[in-house]
């Protein structure tokens, strides 16, 4: 299944009422499931984050349950770039080098911000919006998903 495909699927899930999806097309099987962290009712300007299981990965009718993602909190003030993939998030092209960007930094528009290795490739994730970076929303090295928030720039 096409990144294009999953992105437009997890739009459907975030826009629409329903909690989850799950699609199969032949050996793939998707599944999106969408939860709060406290259970209650979404507030007005957080949306709920969609938790994506993919092939191979279990699924409710196997008996196990998917763990939901809970969304984190982002800062009221400024453009959030986010992840458009899921992989491992790199602040620099290698390890022991200076980060691409730190907090404080100015940067331009098409400017490499860090890296997403998502299958041995690494894909360098460049700023849609010139300004200063304001906070860095996930440690090196970590995993990161689809629309995961990485940076703000104010």
């Amino acid at each position: 299944m096409d990144l294009r495909k999953l992105k437009t699927l997890i739009e459907l899930v975030e826009t629409s009422g329903i909690a989850e999806l799950e699609i199969q097309e032949g050996e793939e099987r998707v599944r999106i499931t969408r939860s709060l962290a406290g259970g209650g009712p979404p507030p007005s300007a957080t949306a709920p984050s969609p938790h994506v299981a993919l092939a191979g990965a279990p699924a409710a009718s196997d008996g196990v349950p998917v763990p939901a993602v809970a969304a984190e909190p982002l800062p009221s003030e400024g453009h959030v770039v986010k992840s458009p993939m899921v992989g491992t998030f790199y602040r620099s092209a290698t390890p022991g080098a200076q980060p691409f960007v730190e907090i404080g930094d100015t940067v331009a528009e098409g400017q490499t911000l860090c890296i997403v290795e998502a299958m041995k490739l690494m894909n360098e994730i460049e700023a849609d919006k010139a300004g200063v970076v304001k906070s860095i929303l996930t440690e090196n090295g970590q995993p990161v998903e689809f629309g995961q928030p990485l940076f703000v720039i104010g």
